[in-house]
């Protein structure tokens, strides 16, 4: 009989926060992270319970939550920016501190029957699209901690100062337009080309966006019963195009969730 699987949450979390205390608290973009990975990892747990997974899976996607933004950490110490086109790759930055360089996995947990399909979902948590050769069970968590990563970023957009995210000032913030190109790929109702999203504002459109590739309808249902999504759209802009796109994403989410 194949031996059940099972982590020691207690220990996860105090290793959690010895990792991250290497790191400045005092710096919004660190604390904020360490917020999102809680809240991620019980998103995960909601949602593969949701999808009636045994308790093994459903430790699997909690950890997954745990572990997706490790490499944030040391990405902000560097770079201090989200951006990963002018930093590096956060996801695959975090799966090598966890699986190759440093082997931070092993402070986590002790079996290593885990590691291969942890290391895929975390690698893919952030891609555009998940590797077509993905399938079966490693899809499903796959998908898992996209819909949690996705569902909480709405929440970050909300509670953590926008110039913080950005890192632009809030005149620039406010005055930042949308393009059609961007308002091209709402109206096809699925998330953004990264390369395309150049003004602050046509980020905060991007990550509205994410909504329109939710899997699980318990990721919608989060998202609904959170809220964050559609205080997202009394964003204060100053500029017509932004209030216009604002308008119109709004009209196209509710018009894609009624069809589903």
């Amino acid at each position: 009989m194949k031996r059940k699987m099972h982590i020691d949450r207690k220990r996860v979390k105090e290793q959690f926060a010895a990792y991250t205390r290497n790191y400045d608290p005092a710096n919004p973009k660190i604390a904020l992270k360490i917020a999102h990975t809680y809240r991620v990892a019980d998103n995960c747990e909601e949602i593969a319970k949701s999808l009636e997974l045994d308790d093994e899976d459903i430790e699997f996607a909690w950890l997954s939550g745990m572990l997706h933004d490790v490499g944030r950490f040391e990405q902000i110490k560097r770079y201090n920016t989200f951006i990963d086109s002018e930093s590096v790759d956060h996801a695959e930055f975090g799966a090598d501190l966890l699986f190759e360089e440093e082997k931070l996995i092993k402070d986590y947990i002790d079996f290593r029957s885990w590691d291969k399909n942890l290391e895929i979902v975390i690698r893919q948590h952030n891609k555009y699209r998940i590797d077509s050769l993905i399938s079966g069970k490693t899809l499903v968590f796959c998908n898992i901690l996209r819909d949690a990563d996705k569902v909480d970023i709405l929440r970050v957009n909300v509670e953590t100062p926008m110039e913080e995210i950005y890192n632009v000032t809030r005149e620039v913030l406010f005055s930042s337009g949308v393009s059609q190109k961007v308002m091209d790929q709402v109206r096809e109702h699925h998330a953004i080309f990264r390369d395309i999203m150049v003004s602050p504002a046509e980020h905060l459109i991007g990550h509205i966006a994410l909504s329109f590739e939710l899997v699980y309808p318990k990721s919608w249902e989060l998202a609904k019963e959170q809220g964050y999504l559609y205080q997202m759209f009394d964003f204060p802009t100053n500029n017509d195009s932004t209030k216009k796109a604002l308008e119109e994403t709004k009209a196209e989410l509710e018009s894609f969730y009624k069809r589903l």
